[in-house]
Formats: C-alpha cells, sequence, structure tokens
C-alpha cells in the first residue's frame, strides 16, 4: 500500500514579505475604492501560485490552490447561488473565524461555475496533482437559514445544496479532477443525520465520471459514525485524528472496507507532532485498511497557523511518511 501526502484544503493567506501580503493590502484598497478588481485578481493569482509552491517544495504528492480566494467556506459557494443572499457574520464551529450566513429566499440554482475556474487555474500552475475541494451539501444547509417554502426541513435543503453540487463535481472531473474532496464537518455535530449525507452523497456523485470522492470530516470526534460513515457512497473517507486520540484505535480494531486520509497533524497547533509516534499509529492503522492508497494530510485546513508554521506542518508529512516506509 502506498502513502501519500497530501494538503487537506486552505493555505495561510499572508506571509512575512511584502509580496505574501500583497493581497491583504489588495483587498483593502479594493474596498476603499481605490483599487480596481484586476489588481485583487492579480494578487490572488499571485498567492494560489506561492501556496501550490510551496506546497510542492514540502514534498507533497497532492495539492491544493490553498482557498486563496475564499472568504469563508460557506459564503464562497452559497453566494454565487440564485435563490441566495447572504446575512451576517457568524463564528464557524469553534474557531477565531467566522463566515457569511446564507438566506434561502427561492429556488436554488447555479447560475455560473462554483470553483471549476479556480481549479483550471491552479492545475495549469502546479507541477503536481491538485485536489478540487468543495463545502459538502450537508454543511452549507446546516449553516444556512431558509425561508423558502419548498425547503422546509434540513432534508430538503441539503438535497437542493446536492444538485447544484453534483453539476460542479460533472465540471471539475470534466476539467481533468481526479480527487475532489467534499467537506462535512456538520456532521459531526449531527449523527443522527448520517441517512440525510447518504441520500445526498449518492447525488453529488452520480456524475462524478472518473474522479475520485474523497469525503473529508474534522472539527468533531468521528468514532460515533466511523461505522455508519463506512457506507456512505464515496470513494476514500478523511478524518482529524486530533479530537479524539482513541480514533486510531477504533480504526486498528475495526479496520476500514475504503481508503482513509489519515489527518494525524494537528492544523490548529503551532506544536510539531513526533513523526516517529504518528508513524507507528498510521502503519497500524495501514493495516487494517483495505487499500491500495492512503494519504496523510492535516487534521484540516492550514488557514488558522503563521504560514511559517503552516510550512513546517506540510514538512513534516513527508517526515511521517519516511518513517512509515522505514518501518516497512
Amino acid at each position: 500500500m502506498r502513502l501519500l501526502t497530501m494538503n487537506t484544503g486552505s493555505y495561510p493567506r499572508i506571509g512575512e514579505t511584502p509580496e505574501l501580503q500583497a493581497l491583504r493590502r489588495s483587498t483593502a484598497a479594493a474596498e476603499k475604492g481605490e483599487a480596481a478588481s484586476e489588481q485583487v485578481r492579480a494578487a490572488e493569482d499571485a498567492l494560489v501560485q506561492a501556496a501550490i509552491q510551496e506546497q510542492i517544495d514540502a514534498g507533497l504528492d497532492v495539492v491544493t490552490d490553498g482557498q486563496v480566494r475564499w472568504h469563508d467556506p460557506i459564503a464562497h459557494l452559497a453566494g454565487k447561488l440564485q435563490g441566495i443572499e447572504i446575512n451576517g457574520l457568524l463564528r464557524y464551529f469553534d474557531t477565531n473565524f467566522y463566515f457569511r450566513q446564507p438566506v434561502v429566499k427561492g429556488e436554488i440554482k447555479a447560475k455560473d461555475g462554483l470553483v471549476v475556474s479556480e481549479f483550471e487555474f491552479a492545475k495549469a500552475n502546479s507541477a503536481k496533482p491538485v485536489k478540487a475541494v468543495l463545502t459538502g451539501p450537508y454543511t452549507l444547509a446546516r449553516h444556512s437559514i431558509s425561508e423558502h417554502a419548498a425547503y422546509k426541513d434540513i432534508e430538503t435543503l441539503t438535497r437542493a445544496y446536492a444538485m447544484v453540487l453534483a453539476a460542479e463535481v460533472a465540471a471539475l472531473a470534466e476539467a481533468g479532477a481526479e480527487l475532489i474532496q467534499i467537506d462535512e464537518p456538520s456532521i459531526l455535530k449531527n449523527p443522527k443525520d448520517v441517512p440525510v449525507l447518504q441520500r445526498a452523497m449518492l447525488v453529488v456523485g452520480k456524475q462524478r465520471l472518473k474522479a475520485k470522492i474523497l469525503l473529508y470530516a474534522y472539527f468533531g470526534d468521528p468514532i460515533p459514525v466511523f461505522d455508519r460513515l463506512q457506507q456512505l457512497p464515496v470513494d476514500i473517507l478523511g478524518f482529524d485524528f486530533t479530537y479524539n486520540p482513541k480514533l486510531h484505535e477504533r480504526v486498528v480494531a475495526v479496520g476500514s472496507q475504503k481508503p482513509l486520509a489519515f489527518g494525524m497533524v494537528d492544523a490548529r497547533s503551532t506544536k510539531l507532532e513526533d513523526p516517529e509516534e504518528l508513524a507507528h499509529q498510521i502503519d497500524r492503522m495501514m493495516l487494517r485498511t483495505k487499500a491500495e492508497v492512503c494519504y496523510l494530510s492535516p487534521s484540516c485546513g492550514l488557514e488558522y497557523l503563521p504560514r511559517d508554521r503552516a510550512l513546517a506542518k506540510l514538512k513534516l508529512l513527508d517526515d511521517i511518511r519516511c518513517q512509515v516506509k522505514a518501518a516497512r
């Protein structure tokens, strides 16, 4: 079995050098009417390129665009859809980050692509495979307010989001995405809704062509839903292993029928983990996982860390993988 390293999603948008602070400056200037949207776009492009190069330099096998263009994981997608208005700020889980809440006023429809153009830019600027990332339909629904009678409950609202995400998955697959990650942190807070998520993922995955769907859950303890998530119609499951240190023992005990993405490196702590200790845990889990390929990643996106520590966390992934290889 191979173990590939990858970024989970986001990457810090600023750094110490003037070049790594250009996006913040251009965004602030645009808000004052002192810069054109083209200047902001150019700053975003440059920062995406920098994020990709740092991931490659860290030795990753699979990179992302760092989600540089995302103001938050909810409004970045929902704000591009018909039938939705964006409201005030709310805290995103237990982080110090905020999202703008979608208010559903009418039928949810796609106007244009959501992240396809972002993926295409990243793919054209990367020497490594690029993973596309989408916030999942259930998490979008849980963070929305529905004022539309047709979406009277979490099931119907989740399905509405699933329909537009299915079209986006198809477009990403046609654009060359081989791995598409669907982020579903909300399911860990609402385990009774696994059937709702399961039906939604049937919709989302229908048009994936040859792309593989990775469902990633973080910001909570996966153990209560681990067995049930194995039944989801997805190709790979990814988990934050930092919320419950017993999760790796659960995997060793019951095994996994699906390939796993091991979110072993804490993306919300500046402390660097012991690579030998994590390699031992991963090696035990890989022996109980039915897969040709598994993945090693941070526990969630890295935007919660200073840029230098985020880079150190990515480099640590390769150290851990080397330890795993040495043990085999």
